[in-house]
């Protein structure tokens, strides 16, 4: 059998994971099919996402009428339905996971967008749905904000598989990346296995695109034909992509040097860059731009439906990532030179990330509030 793109992907040693779940998708065999044949070898959730299943038909319906008797809470009869999809996402997975060897197969879960800024809370709430899940196929989304990395830090010495969400800068990825080796040492310290630990950290491309190029569209409206008006015109839908290879070079120098050796023949395994938000929101891009740009070893690409298809249908395989790091430096600092403060951009984003993660659990609650009713 010939494969597809999104199945070959592996051979570049980049994971196609699927960024949807439903129950429909779930019961149907939809799931079953993506991962049989189109290459999908995990599996991602948000509010948004969970938020869109129930408006989408009744599916939940019986399992809502059945636990109304209990009187839940909205946030109690949420986690009932999330567990219950996550719960069977991931044992569709499991398959994925043991052929692997736990590289892949996993499923994440997102913490209550509402307490990113509380790092106890973040923590108490991980290990329990990482416990109620009970499967090793799980990982439980973090955002790797101030406030979140600490968080991040005690639940992976817990030996909580974390997905570290909401990554924008290559400063902040270096942090996550560290925080995770950290989390690593105390366990070995304290005699603790450390081999079956996993995570990985989301780094967004599409949105900062989105960001940097409507600054850089300021630019030229603002300069008429000038040098400075050129620069700005060509840097249009750059450094989305060249933000995630100098991201992925801090990777390169902490995991494959000597920062993690120590932890290496203990038998840790490198948390992997996930590219996340990699549909494109400007038309006048290719539609599998963040996907064929950003293949390289040690990697996870999350792909929404209208993405996975598109790549399988036209997708160009190629070995991209570590390929022009130089000219992907030369565009930031064409970017600082030109005026935009980066990181100010990139925290901003991140901010805004937190904010609209908040805005879809709310609006979750409203759906559950009106199925409840």
């Amino acid at each position: 059998m010939t494969l597809n793109a999104a199945q070959r992907l592996i051979e570049y040693g980049q994971s196609a994971w699927y960024d949807n779940i439903s129950r429909d998708i779930l019961f149907s065999g939809e799931l079953k099919r993506l991962i049989t044949h189109c290459g999908v070898r995990g599996l991602t959730s948000n509010p948004t996402i969970f938020d869109n299943a129930l408006k989408k038909g009744s599916a939940y319906d019986g399992q809502i009428a059945s636990l109304r008797a209990r009187k839940p809470s909205v946030d109690e009869l949420f986690e009932e339905l999330a567990l219950q999809d996550i719960a069977a996402a991931a044992d569709l997975l499991l398959g994925v996971y043991k052929e692997s060897e736990g590289v892949d197969g996993f499923v994440s879960i997102e913490v209550s967008p509402l307490l990113a800024r509380d790092a106890k809370a973040t923590v108490d709430a991980a290990r329990k749905l990482f416990d109620r899940l009970a499967r090793p196929n799980i990982m439980i989304k973090i955002p790797g904000t101030p406030e979140g990395l600490p968080a991040i830090k005690s639940a992976l010495e817990q030996g909580i598989n974390v997905n570290v969400t909401l990554l924008f800068s290559a400063g902040n990825y270096t942090q996550v990346a560290k925080t995770y080796c950290e989390a690593l040492r105390t366990r070995l310290n304290n005699g603790e296995p450390i081999s079956g630990i996993r995570s990985v950290a989301s780094f967004f491309v599409s949105r900062v695109d989105s960001t940097v190029d409507s600054e850089l569209e300021k630019i030229v409206k603002k300069n008429g034909n000038s040098a400075e008006s050129k620069l700005a015109q060509s840097l249009i839908g750059k450094f989305g992509i060249a933000n995630c290879k100098l991201a992925y070079k801090e990777y390169q120098s902490i995991f494959l040097g000597s920062q993690f050796a120590d932890l290496k023949k203990a038998g840790a395994k490198v948390q992997r860059p996930l590219w996340a938000s990699t549909s494109t929101k400007n038309p006048n891009y290719r539609d599998v731009l963040y996907v064929e740009e950003l293949i390289g070893p040690d990697t996870v690409n999350t792909l929404p439906q209208n993405t996975l298809e598109a790549f399988i249908d036209h997708g160009v395989l190629a070995e991209t990532l570590t390929k022009n790091t130089g000219e992907a430096e030369l565009t930031a600092a064409q970017l600082t030179e030109l005026g935009l403060n980066l990181e100010e951009l990139m925290k901003r984003l991140q901010d805004d990330g937190v904010e609209k993660f908040a805005d879809s659990f709310r609006a979750l609650t409203k759906t559950l509030e009106s199925k409840i009713a």
